[in-house]
């Protein structure tokens, strides 16, 4: 990837994802609201496109999302749609983050479950090493036992105070870690939402809203036709 490659104008960022990557799918939602202009360049995971040499420029973690951004690169999902590193300073308008402090906290809190508490505990290196390790059988009930057990805790966290979204009536940085977990555990772990009637409602709000309509996996360049 030459320098070029790595530097995306000011206009119009450039936005490395995989079409079913959950980390991507948050990313997408964000510069969705935020009604940023990005351009789409699709990582294939499963040909091992995030160990091409050109994309270890980009990010030598070799994870997506990786964001392109004038001169800069962001390649971490919770940077990428966390208020005070980048979106919401850039593009600040609509906040992802209330004012009120105990509602910011709640965001804060919920995303950090989504992102540390599930997410890489079921993403697809550590299924693959289980698999490998363990035995394919015991693939689905470990990364249903870490969905389950990161929606109990949010379940109880939000079920006596949240709104029309996770943490009011405006879409906050708590939905868009979730919108993206409720819809893998759906799709892919078939996660039984009956136990989290908080989390099942918020998930239709979701469906309804084209900022996160847009960001779904089926609708992006590079998911399969079969999706």
């Amino acid at each position: 990837m030459a320098e070029a490659e790595t530097t995306a104008t000011a206009a119009r960022p450039r936005l490395y994802s995989y079409w079913r990557s959950s980390c991507s799918h948050r990313a997408r939602i964000a510069l969705n609201l935020k009604g940023v202009d990005y351009e789409y360049r699709a990582v294939n995971l499963l040909k091992g496109e995030q160990s091409d040499p050109e994309f270890v420029k980009v990010n030598p973690m070799k994870f997506v999302p990786a964001l392109v951004d004038s001169d800069g690169v962001i390649g971490d999902s919770y940077a990428i749609a966390l208020a005070s590193i980048y979106l919401e300073d850039k593009y600040p308008d609509p906040p992802l983050l209330p004012r009120d402090l105990k509602r910011k906290a709640l965001n804060h809190q919920i995303a950090n479950i989504v992102a540390s508490g599930i997410q890489p505990l079921q993403n697809l290196t550590v299924l693959r090493f289980i698999e490998q390790k363990v035995g394919a059988g015991e693939v689905l009930p470990w990364t249903q036992q870490q969905i389950e057990r990161g929606f109990t805790a949010i379940e109880s966290l939000i079920k006596d105070s949240a709104g029309k979204y996770a943490t009011g009536d405006e879409v906050g940085l708590a939905d868009i870690f979730l919108a993206p977990q409720i819809y893998a555990g759906l799709t892919r772990t078939k996660i039984d939402m009956s136990n989290y009637p908080t989390l099942a409602r918020l998930n239709a709000e979701y469906e309804a809203h084209p900022a996160f309509q847009a960001a779904l996996p089926e609708r992006q360049p590079d998911a399969p036709s079969s999706a």
